[in-house]
């Protein structure tokens, strides 16, 4: 850079900064500014002619006034002038004061285009790298227009300089950030890659940076950076601190760019060449082998770019997941950090160390460190190192250590924070659940869980005890004991009155034979604690009360008091007061074999996945979802964890037909589902107003126990359903033990044909049998016609036991669409698939032509089923796609090609897949000419897989 000269020191600005740290009082400095200011819009409006020096120090003088928070209105075009200068200094200014005072949208921005044009053709270093940063620290979309094309030209230039091409570098990545459409890729991707092996290190690094915000929006363009990145980094691995003087930070050689090379491996899987993958394993070793060397130096600055690096190389290794001797290494690695005396380095072990419990490779080394993280957990000033330990704990869980963790966990939880009191409560029930030795374990521990923190145990909690509790006779006995043992402590938490409430009115006669919990004391116990709990809990209360009547007929006489007394059959809540007057009702006129029809024992509930590890999930956020649901299975684990899922009864947002109990927060404690009649069945089979039966629930039959033939599982969610039927047309849409709902569809071009067919599996007649589909948002009008309108044929009323119905809906597709109908028909933009052949030669400048990113979706992804070839095929061709032989490089890649077929318009859509056999990773490319369809589309076929 240039040297200041002797006459650059602007002694009048001196003076002014003097007078302005001089002034005594806040009045004072603005009298002095307003001086100033008035002072430089004289000499600008002067009719002589300033010279190059008086502007810059008037400018300087406005910049400065600005910084100390005062508006600035004027001198703008005077600081534009500026930049026509052939001085450094005065140049420098000029592009200082636009890129802090000029507005993006200022009319001035064609002016500052023409002189940074200018100054980029002028080939002189010093005035292109002022250009190109006043580019990047003014990053408008306008300016990006005008030089995204140029600074590429730029950066790969050969008779660039060294400094050039830095500031080229950092000046398209700041545009790339602020509008990736605007960033052109061409034939300067591939020369942009060589610059790794560039001699100054400074392009490098600057290089690395863009490369990696680049190749995760176009791996493919950048891919042949591996090599060359692993290349660079060896060098800087196995060189000593005296290599790169210039770039050695405290005895450590060129930390930064060995960290972004790190990361910029942490884009791509592991290299597929051998060569290549051995040497980059060399440099991970050696990277680990330094860390255990005598530090070169005392400084905190040395040990934090030495952890830095060796962070960074942990991840890349728990990343590649490959590798078992060096899983192991790095965990052991970690292990020493555990105890360190820095509370940064403890956090950052923790963190790693729960990535690396969820490999089958280092899952046993991260179980050795126990010991040091249960301490950790309960010594840990600071509560987010705390919240890490609770994090790595619930990840190195398993079979044989599962009671430990769990006791610990709940210990913690009698002094933990309050902020992370519900999420430690969700890990220990997943984990009690999922790793129980026996059943009354569990049930020992959740009950536990409510008395330690009964205000954090959220509803799926205590909803899932039920369920388990349920399902299996053997605990059935147990649960009730432990609870009314549990009921009897003077202060209980709503929560054991609601688990109480259920159990006993479901088991308590298997505890009734001790007179310590005879009938009559389960009775008084449980009421002892009605009055003090809320709506939701009393309306529960009461269903177990008239539950009791019907397992302990003497305690009729007692309960029907309390039903019959005012404040229930006057009470201010509508449902209590229903309640009181129905259960009173049922009690007196039905006989005792109807009774005990009506309220007999809740049949199992369905065995689906659980849903504390769904809220968990929730609570962690997406980020989480990997390390809470990995891979790894305990072979071993008792199949309760993959458990019972709640009823539309006992979700915690029941539809208003599912919550059956009429309470929105409780589940069903003595009553089951209704089965008033197969009217009421297609209410719960679609969830809300898919399709409505005109035939409903009575109040009185709300609480009715299901007769042999009880409705069976809630129909599966939409996007579930949607993956079954992506890549094929026909099947069985839903089944219980009530009903089946078969599905065969036909599709050309636009128009579609889809066939539903409705069996009624039972021994009586269906009433009021009345189906309908319910478009979602403006699905009707702009998207799919003929699925509101009346179909060619209309469903009977009546259903004969043991017949079937026919239904056909005519589609027609209008536009692309994304969202299906509601009554999760198995519509998908797919079915309007038209295939397509092409010559390799066609294939490839079609792809050419639709190269804009958001064109453009691609998603990497871990296969969930067995690789095999012929059913990836099968899976692509229905899909809609034709694929194409002898056009992708790779035989084991998939190509295809395809037109849908709207009524509006013809979308284009090119699909690759390529399968990773040895990561069991997918990558698929899907480039069509409209963005939602690329997504969507890639979102569709990437679940199949």
């Amino acid at each position: 850079m240039p040297a200041v000269s002797k006459g650059d020191g602007m002694r009048g600005l001196a003076v002014f900064i003097s007078d302005i740290r001089n002034c005594k009082s806040k009045e004072a400095e603005i009298k002095r500014i307003n001086k100033e200011l008035a002072n430089i819009r004289s000499k600008f409006k002067g009719d002589k002619a300033l010279d190059g020096y008086s502007k810059k120090k008037y400018v300087c003088k406005l910049l400065f006034i600005f910084l100390l928070g005062h508006d600035i209105d004027f001198g703008h075009m005077e600081a534009v002038n500026l930049l026509s200068s052939n001085k450094y200094t005065e140049k420098q200014i000029g592009y200082l004061f636009i890129s802090v005072l000029v507005n993006s949208n200022s009319e001035l921005i064609r002016l500052i285009n023409n002189a940074i044009k200018n100054d980029l053709a002028s080939r002189n270093p010093t005035f292109m790298c002022l250009a190109l940063h006043c580019i990047a620290n003014v990053g408008s979309r306008e300016m990006g227009e005008a030089f995204a094309a140029d600074i590429p030209r730029i950066l790969v230039a050969g008779d660039s300089m060294d400094s050039v091409k830095q500031s080229a570098a950092l000046c398209l990545l700041r545009l790339y950030k602020a509008s990736p459409d605007l960033v052109p890729m061409g034939e300067w991707t591939a020369r942009v890659v060589h610059l790794l092996n560039d001699q100054h290190m400074g392009v490098v690094t600057a290089a690395v940076s863009l490369i990696t915000c680049l190749c995760k929006k176009n791996p493919d363009d950048f891919k042949t950076c591996i090599s060359l990145a692993v290349s660079r980094l060896s060098r800087i691995v196995s060189s000593a601190s005296t290599d790169l003087q210039d770039y050695t930070y405290y005895f450590v050689p060129a930390p930064w760019l060995s960290v972004k090379l790190l990361r910029l491996l942490q884009c791509y899987p592991p290299p597929e060449d051998a060569a290549v993958k051995g040497r980059l394993v060399e440099c991970l070793e050696t990277v680990l082998n330094k860390a255990q060397e005598p530090p070169k130096s005392k400084k905190v600055q040395h040990s934090n770019a030495k952890n830095a690096i060796l962070f960074e190389t942990i991840s890349l290794i728990i990343h590649y997941d490959s590798e078992p001797n060096l899983l192991v290494r790095a965990c052991n690695q970690l292990g020493q950090f555990l105890q360190h005396r820095e509370t940064n380095l403890r956090y950052l072990a923790l963190e790693s160390m729960c990535t690396l419990a969820s490999s089958e490779f280092s899952h046993e080394a991260v179980k050795t460190h126990i010991d040091t993280v249960i301490n950790a957990l309960k010594t840990e000033r600071d509560v987010s190192v705390r919240q890490r330990a609770a994090d790595l704990l619930y990840a190195m869980c398993d079979r044989s250590n599962a009671k430990q963790i769990v006791s610990e966990m709940l210990r913690y939880l009698e002094t933990a924070d309050y902020a992370i009191r519900e999420e430690i409560v969700l890990k220990v029930a997943i984990l009690a659940e999922k790793y129980a030795v026996d059943y009354s374990w569990y049930v020992d521990t959740i009950l536990n869980l409510i008395r330690i923190a009964g205000d954090y145990v959220s509803e799926e909690v205590w909803y899932r005890v039920l369920q388990i509790v349920t399902n299996r006779d053997d605990v059935q006995g147990y649960a009730a004991k432990t609870v009314f043992e549990a009921l009897q402590a003077p202060a209980c938490h709503e929560n054991m009155v609601k688990v109480g409430g259920y159990i006993l009115g479901e088991f308590g006669n298997l505890i009734a034979g001790d007179p310590r919990s005879s009938p009559p004391v389960q009775f008084s116990l449980l009421h002892s604690k009605f009055h003090l709990c809320s709506v939701a809990t009393r309306a529960l209360l009461l269903s177990t009360y008239i539950k009791f009547i019907n397992l302990f007929p003497e305690t009729k006489a007692t309960i029907q008091g309390v039903l019959r007394a005012g404040s229930q059959l006057r009470n201010a809540d509508v449902e209590l007061q229903q309640r009181a007057v129905e259960y009173l009702t049922l009690s007196s006129v039905a006989s005792t074999d109807v009774l005990a029809t009506v309220l007999e024992e809740m049949p199992p509930f369905p065995e689906r996945e659980s849903s504390i590890l769904a809220k968990l999930k929730r609570k962690k956020g997406p980020g989480a979802a990997s390390a809470l649901d990995d891979g790894r299975r305990d072979p071993s684990s008792n199949d309760i964890n993959g458990g019972v899922e709640p009823t539309p009864s006992t979700v915690s947002t029941p539809s208003p037909s599912a919550d059956l109990l009429g309470l929105r927060a409780a589940p069903p404690p003595a009553a089951p589902p209704a089965s008033a009649g197969a009217g009421n069945l297609l209410v719960d089979v679609f969830d809300g107003p898919a399709a409505q039966p005109s035939l409903g629930p009575t109040p009185e039959e709300a609480f009715l126990s299901p007769g042999p033939e009880d409705i069976g599982p809630p129909i599966p969610e939409a996007d579930e359903l949607l993956n079954k039927f992506v890549c094929k047309n026909n099947g069985v849409l839903f089944e219980n033990q009530l009903l089946q709902i078969g599905v065969k569809s036909e599709f050309r071009q636009n128009l579609g044909r889809m066939y539903l067919f409705y069996g009624n599996k039972t021994s009586v007649q269906f009433q009021n049998f009345s189906p309908t589909v319910v478009h979602p948002g403006d699905l009707q009008t702009h998207i799919l016609s003929g699925l509101g309108q009346p179909p060619t044929k209309r469903v009977a009323a009546q259903v004969d036991g043991g017949a079937q119905v026919q239904q056909v809906l005519n589609i027609e597709c209008l536009r692309d669409f994304l969202t299906p109908p509601l009554l999760s028909l198995p519509v998908t933009i797919n079915k309007f698939f038209q295939p397509t052949e092409m010559a390799a030669q066609d294939f490839f400048q079609r792809w050419k032509q639709l190269s804009l990113p958001q064109q453009e979706a691609q998603k990497i992804f871990k296969a969930n089923h067995p690789m095999d070839a012929e059913v990836t095929k099968a899976k692509l061709l229905g899909f809609g796609s034709a694929l194409l032989d002898n056009v992708d490089p790779n035989p084991e890649n998939f190509v295809g090609a395809g037109i849908i077929q709207t009524k509006a318009l013809q979308v284009g859509c090119l699909l690759r897949l390529e399968p990773n056999a040895q990561a069991q990773m997918y990558r698929l490319t899907l480039r069509t000419s409209k963005e939602p369809v690329s997504r969507h589309l890639c979102e569709l076929l990437a679940q199949q897989f």
